[in-house]
């Protein structure tokens, strides 16, 4: 018995089998995309670019200069990767393994530390503040090493190669995390195939990855899961073995949850080499690949991995260097520890990182604890006032600014908008370059304590100082140098002195 309900759709499943249905014939039969869809030229696309920048310079803007020294344009084409042919042509499990051993499933690790036996630790580099082109060229000078050595042990080139595992620490520069273990694995396989192994499967990289603890802070600990997840994802996209997530701040049934999350909610474990065919990411890869083959050669030029151990140490400072002075110049931003911190959150029985290993937050978490420990001793913490004045945009952009800045470093922050008696350490003025003046005659005078100005009005500095003015701070400040300073003036902490010093720079 059919109802009344159900003859309409019978009739329409029926037209849609048979064709009769009188919309039928107002449809397409063919669609043609790549007519609706004409081609656009790059000169085309910068053009439209150029029209949006509105005069401003196109390099200045969108190029952007990493620490590997490769310059990443704002977007890729085709037209960029087609010298790429025997790299994205092989399919997943065939030579070089770029795109992986033919199978997106990894092993999850819920052991913290469980690595493998005698494995060679690229991850050191990372640890010790590396660049990406540096974890590639080292680790595989180390790990070649190693494969001579069982050479000349006797065995033969696929069991020495077979046997050799690698550890990959995986940090939170996403892109390049997914092309550093393509280019790794590319890396590898020429290194191997050069000993003539008489089995290609034997130059297959095997991989364990393990998320960083170089960008993870003490401070924010759901930042932390956020890094984790992002890194351990990078990870399966760029095709690990093996996957270990390392909680810091965070619950250890946390880090398990997260390759479960991504093993059996989003999938990852069902497609081979998703990142294959993207244009960024095959160019990624290969400049990657490149530059880390001429950092192996020079290992290799001068004598192995163990004779250029001196240079290698001497280069991974100057990375660890560079990398210490863009995070304490806010050039690089560590969420919640030096940009946008949580002005509430105290440190409470901080993890430890396992020796050895450098943590680019470990500076500001140093600033910050310093200014706890005071706060425990005095019974409050020391607080910045921000009078907020005139301009309103430009007065909310500096008060923004001065809050992030200060509060990385655990100050109790106040905003006002006219001045009034305050028991603050330190008042801010924050207003627009040509109101500063004016405003620090009116406030200066009248308080005691040190007065300084969010901005850089560079015409007016000598005047502001004559006023009572006694520093600046800006986005061209060093925060490290300038909170540190401002905590001995006020004597926060057992280190508190003194200083003249009246403009932070």
């Amino acid at each position: 018995m059919v109802s009344n309900r159900q003859r309409p759709l019978r009739r329409a499943a029926d037209a849609m089998i048979t064709g009769t249905h009188s919309c039928m014939c107002q449809l397409p039969k063919t669609l043609h995309l790549l007519d609706d869809f004409p081609p656009v030229s790059t000169e085309a696309w910068d053009g439209a670019i150029q029209v949006d920048l509105k005069g401003a310079d196109y390099n200045k803007k969108l190029l952007w200069s990493t620490d590997e020294g490769i310059i990443v344009r704002p977007y890729f084409r085709r037209e960029d990767t087609q010298d790429l042919e025997r790299q994205i042509e092989p399919i997943p499990g065939a030579f070089p393994f770029v795109r992986g051993r033919g199978s997106q499933s990894w092993q999850q690790v819920e052991s913290p530390g469980a690595l493998p036996t005698g494995a060679i630790r690229a991850d050191a580099f990372h640890d010790q503040g590396g660049t990406v082109v540096q974890e590639l060229g080292y680790g595989i000078a180390l790990g070649v090493e190693k494969l001579v050595e069982k050479l000349e042990a006797g065995h033969s080139v696929e069991e020495a190669a077979n046997a050799i595992r690698f550890v990959f620490a995986i940090g939170s520069n996403y892109f390049f995390e997914i092309a550093k273990l393509r280019a790794a694995r590319l890396l590898w396989a020429h290194a191997v195939w050069a000993f003539q192994p008489q089995e290609e499967s034997s130059c297959l990289m095997k991989i364990h990855a393990c998320t960083a603890l170089s960008d993870k802070s003490i401070y924010d600990p759901f930042a932390n899961v956020l890094r984790a997840t992002t890194e351990a994802i990078a990870a399966v996209i760029g095709g690990c073995d093996s996957l270990e997530i390392r909680p810091f701040g965070f619950d250890s049934r946390l880090a398990v949850n997260i390759q479960r999350l991504i093993k059996e909610e989003s999938h990852l474990d069902s497609v081979a080499d998703p990142a294959g065919g993207s244009y960024y990411i095959e160019w990624l890869t290969d400049a990657l690949a490149h530059k880390g083959w001429e950092l192996f050669q020079q290992v290799e030029a001068e004598g192995g991995y163990t004779r250029a151990k001196p240079a290698i140490d001497s280069a991974l400072a100057k990375s660890r260097a560079a990398k210490e002075k863009a995070i304490s110049s806010r050039r690089r931003t560590l969420v919640g520890v030096n940009n946008y911190p949580d002005l509430n959150e105290t440190s409470v029985d901080p993890p430890e990182a396992p020796p050895g290993i450098w943590r680019a937050a470990s500076p500001f978490e140093q600033l910050r604890r310093r200014t706890e420990a005071d706060a425990r001793k005095r019974g409050k913490r020391p607080k910045v006032l921000l009078l907020e004045h005139g301009d309103l945009t430009m007065r909310q952009a500096r008060s923004q600014f001065s809050q992030n800045f200060f509060g990385c470093a655990g100050f109790e922050i106040e905003i006002s908008h006219e001045y009034r008696q305050t028991d603050a350490d330190l008042i801010v003025l924050c207003s627009s370059d040509p109101e500063y003046l004016k405003l620090a005659e009116e406030v200066c005078p009248k308080v005691n304590q040190p007065v300084i100005i969010a901005g850089d009005p560079k015409n007016q500095l000598d005047q502001l100082k004559a006023t009572g003015v006694q520093g600046f701070v800006h986005i061209r400040t060093d925060a490290i140098t300038a909170l540190t300073e401002w905590q001995n003036r006020l004597g926060i902490g057992a280190q508190g002195t003194t200083h003249g010093n009246d403009n932070q720079t």
